[in-house]
């Protein structure tokens, strides 16, 4: 029986981890990690994820602040916040809430966040830094992954590591962390051919496109390791992954569960960079 990989016990004890941490830093540096949350118009799906970041904050004994814009906020006054967070010496890391509203340029307000306070590593200098294995934040989820494969004592060097997707949040960065462990990797996407032939080779597979139940037992090798990324809604409601948990967990040495696996990390990460952020801060 595979070894179900319990994101929301190892979350736990990071958060643990970071409240102790950040304790011991209010001690010494006399403030609080501080986070801002910016969030434009009224998705549903943005205002929970925003909702469980403040709680979180809360969790661990950070400084937050969340500021809630109306849907057809300009690009000048979301700038405008941006540059006014960046110079807030309270606020150590800025988050802006993706989507945005189609009006609003993404780049440009991701830009215009001050590299030291990008808690979400999309900044291109961040993820040059990432590139080049001298950085100072990871993206959340890639981030999170690494830890579930650390904390669970899996070896990543000399593994062949295949990551199914190259989107620039998860697919790449993803990539270059377990390149930096020492992993063998392959990028695997839509243009890929024979891709069952590609993923039957990895010891350690990370699934993060987006399509549900995709990847299906026949593609996985046997004592595999699988990280399932993905999130989706069935036709019937329930959440399932981008791997069909049934049939693979049987072939597979570890799993992450949907939901209960990767998911759980991601804000956790965001703790763990805004942590990061302040030392860096009080440091310079």
């Amino acid at each position: 029986m595979a070894m179900r990989i319990d994101g929301k016990l190892i979350s736990a004890q990071i958060r643990e981890e970071i409240r102790e941490e950040c304790a011991a830093f209010e001690k010494e540096a006399g403030i609080l990690p501080g986070l801002a949350v910016i969030i434009v118009g009224e998705n549903p799906a943005s205002q929970v994820y925003v909702r469980n970041k403040k709680k979180a904050c809360e969790e661990v004994g950070f400084y937050s602040v969340v500021y809630e814009l109306p849907e057809m906020t300009s690009q000048a006054e979301l700038t405008a916040l941006v540059d006014e967070l960046n110079r807030d010496e309270k606020i150590h890391g800025i988050l802006v809430q993706l989507p945005l509203p189609k009006h609003l340029d993404e780049t440009d307000v991701l830009l215009r966040i001050n590299p030291k306070k990008d808690v979400d590593a999309f900044h291109p200098y961040n993820v040059g830094k990432i590139m080049i294995g001298d950085y100072n934040f990871l993206p959340c989820t890639p981030a999170g992954v690494m830890a579930l494969l650390t904390r669970t004592g899996v070896e990543i060097a000399g593994k062949n590591c295949v990551v199914i997707g190259r989107s620039n949040i998860v697919g790449k960065p993803m990539a270059m962390l377990l390149l930096h462990a020492n992993g063998t990797v392959t990028i695997c996407h839509s243009r890929t051919k024979n891709l069952a032939e590609v993923t039957r080779e990895a010891d350690i597979l990370v699934v993060a496109i987006g399509k549900a139940d995709f990847v299906t037992a026949d593609m996985v090798k046997p004592g595999a390791v699988v990280i399932d990324v993905g999130m989706n809604r069935r036709a019937d409601g329930k959440l399932t992954g981008d791997v069909d948990f049934a049939s693979v967990e049987p072939v597979v040495s570890a799993i992450t569960p949907v939901p209960g696996g990767v998911g759980p990390m991601t804000i956790t990460m965001l703790l763990k960079n805004t942590l990061t952020a302040a030392r860096d801060a009080v440091k310079k």
